[in-house]
């Protein structure tokens, strides 16, 4: 679905992140209610760890540690710590998660708890995108997967300024997201988000001075659902 704004503004004009944090509260904090009901009955969270494991494998030589660093992961949007529990954290040394709904943020604890035990788990932020200052060369990967769309277009472009200073020498951030299959950005009422095209996501990515390095689109997902690709990003000026 499209829809503009009333005034014919832009679609991310519409975006409203207390509708947002209503709409994910009432979800129930399992697999099937962080993936829209595509949880452990669909194929969606194995092919979707596959896909993110094949991305990362290719990038290897391009993600050099360097020498006195350690890889430290941030999850972005981390839900209940899917991403982390089932990929992430066999990648990362340690992962911090950013997580702004309380019941997710609760769960999540639950989840990782044996990650945590094994000093796998960092910080966790219990905010938005929109409220992180992460600390400067801190991180080897910042994953952002299936959250940016909760950002506007302006806030978005921050956000990866945010996350370019955030980064290590070296380090890398990768976004996995649905497109829509035209030009055009789709705003969805139900979650306040905006669903971005290709093309959109190039052009925030350029504004934020960022170098997309690799690009691949995610395979095995359901025909219904729109196009997921991932996006690996390093400063421009290094």
């Amino acid at each position: 679905m499209g829809m503009e704004s009333q005034e014919g503004g832009r679609p991310d004009s519409l975006i409203d992140y207390g509708d947002a944090i209503d709409y994910w509260t009432a979800v129930p904090a399992t697999v099937d209610g962080v993936l829209g009901g595509y949880g452990e009955g669909t194929v969606v969270p194995t092919m979707d760890v596959l896909g993110s494991n094949h991305f990362l494998r290719k990038l290897k030589s391009r993600m050099v540690v360097e020498p006195g660093f350690r890889k430290i992961g941030a999850d972005i949007g981390a839900g209940i710590g899917r991403v982390t529990k089932d990929m992430l954290s066999k990648h990362c040394d340690v992962v911090d998660l950013l997580e702004p709904v309380t019941p997710f943020v609760e769960q999540m604890r639950s989840e990782l708890q044996e990650l945590k035990d094994q000093g796998k788990i960092g910080e966790i932020y219990a905010i938005g995108m929109q409220d992180w200052e992460p600390q400067e060369g801190k991180y080897w990967l910042i994953w952002c997967q299936w959250c940016v769309g909760h950002l506007p277009d302006d806030e978005l472009v921050k956000f990866f300024e945010r996350c370019k200073r955030a980064l290590q020498p070296n380090g890398t951030i990768i976004v996995k997201e649905n497109n829509t299959p035209t030009n055009n950005d789709d705003f969805d009422p139900q979650d306040s988000s905006v669903t971005r095209s290709d093309a959109k996501f190039k052009e925030l990515f350029e504004s934020a001075d960022l170098k997309l390095i690799a690009t691949d689109r995610q395979k095995g997902l359901p025909k219904e659902l729109y196009p997921v690709r991932m996006y690996a990003l390093k400063p421009k000026t290094t």
